[in-house]
């Protein structure tokens, strides 16, 4: 600076730039994305005999099993992103009458063509009711009802639809590499794993396809994105027996994944969230001589 020339030390050229809005999950469901929920319930031996109290099936009738509790406390919030409240419940590891053919990928409604319920209290009447005509058998196989869902989410990629597969389950699961090759397979789809394990199983093969600490892979495949939660039912029982807290914070845990997870895909294959649906035009107001004070049209105005 001490030369009279001296004009600059060198100049930056800025060439181009440009200003990108981060959407969120609400941008998307705002947007009219819907959430299709599936469950799958695990019906092997390992669970115990159901008209036993000891069993993880156990129907009791003053309080819901470990299943039903954690299958309402996460229904029970996802259910309001899905307008038709038409939920597919599947059950796996089960003899099936009449002729005990053992299955990983029947309808507990017993409905092959629609294995889909009205509501939570759907899926639950329809829980209940499998428990009473099949029997428990095994092994614990993920690979099949994965595959289902991924299936249903494959058809439709346009970011109109997202699938969330609830699975519950007690034990060590027997197909650990079919299931990471589907779940890596699903990465690349509208859809993301809940896995909730009950009982007082060992559930290190859990924690592994949660992939939080390292990505899952298949035969050198990695999967695209981290789509699997896995959580145990056992960290959330109440020792107060205050289960509508316990409850509410499994929800959250179990959930807390799901909005990432979403945009991650949508980000990905760039879809953005469609503008919201116009508000429907409001008919213009009546005279207060028409509308009087108190009445709910004058509070509305």
């Amino acid at each position: 600076m001490k030369k009279k020339k001296y004009v600059n030390s060198g100049t930056v050229t800025l060439l181009s730039f440009a200003v990108e809005s981060e959407s969120t999950f609400l941008d998307y469901i705002k947007g009219g994305t819907q959430i299709n929920f599936t469950v799958a319930i695990d019906f092997t031996a390992s669970n115990g005999n159901p008209s036993q109290s000891t069993s993880l099936h156990y129907m009791s009738p003053y309080q819901l099993n470990a299943y039903a509790l954690a299958l309402t406390a996460v229904g029970e919030i996802i259910q309001h992103y899905d307008s038709d409240k038409m939920f597919p419940a599947l059950g796996f590891g089960a003899k099936l009458p009449p002729d005990g053919r053992v299955s990983h990928e029947f309808p507990l409604n017993g409905n092959q063509e629609n294995p889909s319920c009205c509501g939570i209290d759907g899926i639950l009447e329809a829980y209940h009711s499998s428990l009473r005509t099949v029997q428990l058998y095994g092994p614990t196989n993920f690979a099949p009802v994965v595959t289902h869902v991924a299936r249903n989410a494959a058809t439709v990629q346009d970011g109109s639809q997202y699938s969330v597969l609830l699975i519950i389950t007690d034990g060590v699961i027997s197909d650990m590499a079919q299931t990471k090759e589907a779940i890596v397979n699903a990465a690349k789809l509208p859809m993301s794993i809940i896995i909730v394990g009950v009982g007082q199983a060992e559930f290190d093969a859990m924690v592994e396809l949660d992939g939080d600490d390292v990505r899952i892979s298949s035969r050198g495949k990695l999967a695209e994105r981290d789509i699997v939660q896995f959580v145990p039912f056992r960290d959330y029982v109440d020792r107060t027996g205050n289960h509508v807290l316990s409850m509410a914070r499994l929800a959250r845990d179990v959930l807390a994944e799901i909005p990432d997870q979403l945009v991650s895909y949508m980000k990905a294959q760039g879809i953005r969230p469609r503008p919201p649906p116009a508000a429907p035009a409001q008919s213009p107001p009546q005279s207060p001589a028409h509308s009087p004070p108190g009445s709910p049209l004058h509070t509305h105005i």
